[in-house]
């Protein structure tokens, strides 16, 4: 009995210990922010196969993972950016604090646009009527780089009813390249 509950102890501090080295050593609100930015990667993992046709399409996945990610995007994330909450293990820019309005617009922007794709999960991707198929946006250009639905492209007047009413590829595309401009802009690498 003494050897298995040592053997569930050193698998637990493992895991722990794992854990922790998975952020670098975070601890506290960077820890936190840390964790909500793998649970938004996590989302966009299993996301981004289904926009680009490579796995089925979804239509409630989508509107489940867009939620997650909702759940981390404007004022969560935002309060989570503490001025003086950077330096390591933070992978957090100064440029943040710096040019705080840039930052709160893209985490508001990731809000809009992942509550947006969750009301676009029923209208599928772009080039397919059933909800399945490659669509127009598929490949490597979707994450990232310049395209035609730049993460400006609605700017302000952005609302969920002209959301609700694209493709879910669309969509998804303007979250991503908002994760993408913010990535850039406010994070090192």
């Amino acid at each position: 009995m003494n050897i298995l509950k040592m053997t569930t102890g050193v698998a637990l501090i493992s895991l722990f210990a794992a854990a922790a080295l998975a952020h670098g050593g975070a601890t506290g609100i960077v820890k936190e922010r840390m964790d909500g930015m793998s649970a938004m990667k996590d989302s966009m993992k299993i996301l981004t196969p289904m926009m680009q046709g490579k796995t089925p399409y979804n239509a409630q996945t989508v509107r489940s993972e867009a939620k997650k990610i909702g759940r981390h995007a404007g004022e969560s994330m935002t309060k989570l950016f503490p001025e003086g909450s950077d330096g390591k293990p933070s992978e957090a820019k100064s440029e943040i604090w710096q040019d705080w309005g840039s930052f709160a617009e893209l985490a508001r922007q990731l809000e809009t646009y992942s509550e947006g794709l969750a009301l676009a999960a029923d209208n599928g991707l772009m080039m397919s009527g059933s909800g399945h198929g490659s669509g127009m946006m598929g490949g490597a250009s979707m994450m990232g780089g310049g395209s035609m639905m730049g993460a400006g492209m609605m700017g302000g007047s952005s609302n969920q009813a002209q959301l609700s009413e694209m493709p879910a590829d669309g969509v998804f595309m303007m979250l991503s390249q908002t994760c993408s401009a913010c990535h850039t802009q406010f994070r090192s690498e």
